[in-house]
């Protein structure tokens, strides 16, 4: 079902994506262009090494749980693939084998699934 249409002025759509651009660019001129100078204390930076860590999951637990080729219902494949990826991470330490991993074993279980 498609949502409703959404027609937007050209102007408001224009002065919409400046202003997205000065808060990006402000946003990083705050750290790098302010702050790229000086050191950072090491409870920041100890802080600071968690950031990925907790943003990958973040982002993918909603599409293991609720994925969106199933509606939003749990499913089963989805599940088994976010358990071998935590699984290989855990073995083998390494970030990106495990998200290489994941990607493959849900490709490989929706084909036998169909």
């Amino acid at each position: 079902m498609a949502g409703p249409e959404m027609s937007f002025d050209r102007s408001t759509l224009w002065i919409v994506i400046a202003g997205l651009a000065v808060g990006s660019y402000a946003l990083r001129f705050a750290f790098i262009g302010l702050v790229g100078n000086r050191a950072m204390p090491a409870w920041l930076m100890r802080h600071l090494r968690y950031t990925a860590v907790a943003i990958i999951p973040a982002l993918v637990a909603p599409l293991v749980v609720w994925p969106a080729p199933t509606g939003g219902t749990p499913s089963l494949i989805h599940f088994a693939a976010a358990a071998l990826t935590f699984a290989i991470a855990a073995l083998t330490k390494n970030v990106l084998l495990a998200m290489v991993s994941g990607a493959c074993s849900l490709w490989v279980l929706m084909y036998l699934t169909g």
